[in-house]
């Protein structure tokens, strides 16, 4: 099914390379996609998403151009609707958007209702293209938001949000039932991610004190204190993995010694992981040429997430022996 989507806008790319775990994205603009999804009820997963839709068409950005697209359209409806306009900061000239909203609604055949609409028809207008939808889903960012890890049972400074953990689970491609590990679990937020997208989680630290907290957060996992150049998982059993590598200021080792562990961590997750699958790393630095001594880089973004820190997600891909 082609369907379009209303991007999140704090970041530039991850929203676009999220949307892989749901369908093949076939064209772009600033905050809207529009891709092709067999399965369109796995969206619902998506973290950097607004708003899902229908895909129904799209045209220049002017009145004349929506009117002929919507006169080609021949929408009717028995059910009550209301029209929406976006306009995405960016976009060429177009005209105001209640007006558009009026034009939809005198080209729909249907009773408009705006207090209890069941269905949402909207455009979203982006650089240079109008497009046009009817809204499936909407407001899937409301429930990370309720779900602050200050709220969990173990709580630890320094964790990654909700949105922006489900965001990585999403990357790695895992798809319900299939195994996903994080070898530097901490509390559990990547594997809390991946149980509410329907993976078997799999968790290690090599910090007692967190494994324990983790067990508290997340019951369901499978959770193992392991040193993460020394696993013991066994070859070509895992399906993804997801991890947020710990940094110089927050772990007990030499500077120096980072680079050590990084190269034997990444060595041991090649080991672990399935041919042709991804493991999703984010690191405090770049460390893509570490990275790419045992994995096809797939993908690099950066996100600062305040003076001190800036992300780098690294999203890789095990390529088969030779």
């Amino acid at each position: 099914m082609k369907l379009l989507f209303e991007l999140s806008g704090e970041h530039p790319t991850l929203p676009f390379a999220e949307l892989e775990c749901a369908g093949q994205v076939t064209d772009r603009r600033r905050r809207v996609a529009v891709a092709e999804c067999p399965v369109p009820t796995a969206t619902r997963r998506l973290a950097l998403t607004h708003t899902v839709m229908e895909y129904l068409g799209e045209c220049a950005p002017t009145a004349d151009a929506l009117a002929a697209l919507l006169d080609d359209l021949a929408l009717e409806t028995d059910r009550p609707f209301v029209a929406r306009v976006k306009v995405v900061d960016g976009a060429a000239d177009h005209p105001d958007p209640l007006s558009l909203e009026r034009l939809i609604g005198s080209h729909i055949n249907g009773p408009v209702s705006l207090k209890s609409p069941e269905i949402v028809f909207r455009a979203l207008i982006s650089e240079d293209r109008c497009f046009f939808g009817r809204v499936i889903y909407e407001g899937l960012r409301s429930t990370y938001e309720e779900r602050s890890p200050i709220t969990r049972p173990f709580f630890h400074p320094g964790v990654m949000m909700p949105r922006m953990a489900r965001a990585m689970v999403n990357l790695s491609l895992v798809m319900p039932g299939e195994v996903m590990y994080d070898p530097f679990c901490g509390t559990g937020g990547m594997l809390e991610e991946g149980r509410r997208v329907g993976a078997r989680i799999l968790g290690s630290d090599a910090d007692l004190f967190m494994v324990r907290g983790a067990e508290q957060n997340v019951p369901s996992a499978t959770l193992l204190v392991a040193d993460a150049t020394a696993l013991p998982v066994a070859d070509a059993s895992v399906d993804a993995v997801v991890t947020d590598l710990p940094y110089g200021q927050s772990v007990c080792i030499k500077a120096e010694s980072l680079d050590r562990l990084y190269d034997g961590s990444l060595t041991e997750l090649r080991r672990v992981l399935k041919d042709g699958r991804r493991a999703v790393v984010i690191a405090h630095r770049d460390i893509r040429e570490i990275a790419a001594r045992h994995f096809a880089v797939l993908q690099y973004h950066e996100q600062r997430v305040h003076k001190s820190l800036t992300r780098r997600v690294l999203v890789l891909e095990k390529k088969a022996t030779d």
